[in-house]
């Protein structure tokens, strides 16, 4: 099988993702399946205040977030990007929605695919949409 080209790095946080291979391979699926091609995806797991220094910095947001997107593509249907996720406020969730903790990580992952996949989630009508291809794409992991 040859690499996929996902990878997986820690800024400011000791963390490992569990299943890399399996992970890998759900979310190249999910970019297929939605007509793409994959060149390369980082994803960088960080703390809350990486997190906001990030968001201040790009976004002029001064919040903190679970995720943020940087859709880093040349090329029409191609893939490239960086993804950062805060364990902090993942771990947050998974408390406050009541929720497995690598269920909730899987859907900010696939949250953040999505993103580059051309799917917006601001006002009611795309959170409805994000939502309903999160879930989708969550029920076809086989791990």
């Amino acid at each position: 099988m040859p690499l996929i080209p996902i990878h997986f790095f820690s800024e400011d946080i000791e963390f490992t993702l569990k299943q890399k291979l399996l992970v890998r391979s759900w979310i190249k699926d999910t970019i297929l399946a939605e007509g793409y091609r994959l060149s390369e995806l980082n994803y960088i797991f960080s703390s809350d205040n990486y997190l906001l220094e990030l968001n201040k910095q790009y976004l002029n947001h001064d919040t903190y977030t679970d995720i943020i997107t940087f859709d880093n593509s040349e090329t029409p249907k191609l893939i490239t990007g960086d993804i950062f996720i805060s364990i902090d406020r993942v771990r947050e969730n998974s408390s406050k929605f009541s929720v497995n903790e690598w269920d909730e990580l899987h859907r900010v992952m696939i949250h953040g695919a999505l993103h580059l996949l051309g799917y917006p989630d601001k006002g009611a009508v795309a959170k409805k949409l994000m939502t309903s291809r999160e879930n989708h794409y969550l029920s076809l992991r086989s791990f």
